[in-house]
């Protein structure tokens, strides 16, 4: 059986992850405004997750950050291509090139209950597979224009339930839904 796969990613009001250089300042500038102690419930997330998985791009603005935010949380970083996992990094960043399908195959057999996939392509490669159960999005209140898209095209309809929706002080609005329909989820 596959783990359970979520989403849980902050957008613009848009749709937008990125600006199209792949700048975050906009969200760094929304966080800015969240009182302090406030995480939009993403510790608690976080802690119901054994492995995260990311894009290769996600991976590369995440070590701009400074010190590194996932402690020795397992990461997997998608690309095709060879990455250079600094030095200082836990031991527990590794790299794969696996389809989504292969990757989720393999956690699951290393006991992997839950994953956490972050970073725009990587997430459309889930979801295009049929293996994401639940996606929470954060919608930042300002509007890009353009972008980096947080969905891109896909072949049939991706059907969702909401779940739950939380609607916060100082302007964003989370969303919680599940996937509906058949898929190589879990249960």
């Amino acid at each position: 059986m596959n783990p359970k796969v979520s989403v849980y990613v902050g957008a613009s009001l848009d749709g937008y992850i990125a600006r199209e250089n792949g700048d975050i300042d906009w969200l760094n500038d929304a966080n800015a405004l969240v009182p302090a102690g406030e995480d939009c419930g993403y510790h608690e997330f976080m802690s119901s997750v054994d492995v995260l998985v990311m894009g290769r791009t996600t991976f590369e603005q995440v070590l701009t950050f400074g010190e590194w935010p996932y402690a020795s949380k397992p990461v997997v970083v998608l690309s095709s291509n060879p990455i250079a996992i600094p030095d200082e990094l836990p031991g527990a960043v590794t790299h794969s090139s696996e389809a989504p399908v292969e990757l989720c195959s393999r956690l699951s057999a290393d006991g992997a209950k839950h994953l956490y996939i972050d970073g725009g392509i990587t997430i459309q490669r889930f979801l295009a597979s049929g293996l994401v159960n639940e996606i929470t999005v954060t919608v930042i209140p300002i509007i890009l224009g353009a972008g980096k898209p947080l969905f891109g095209p896909l072949a049939a309809d991706v059907e969702l339930k909401h779940v739950d929706t939380k609607v916060y002080d100082f302007g964003f609005v989370q969303s919680k839904y599940a996937v509906k329909g058949p898929s190589r989820q879990a249960n």
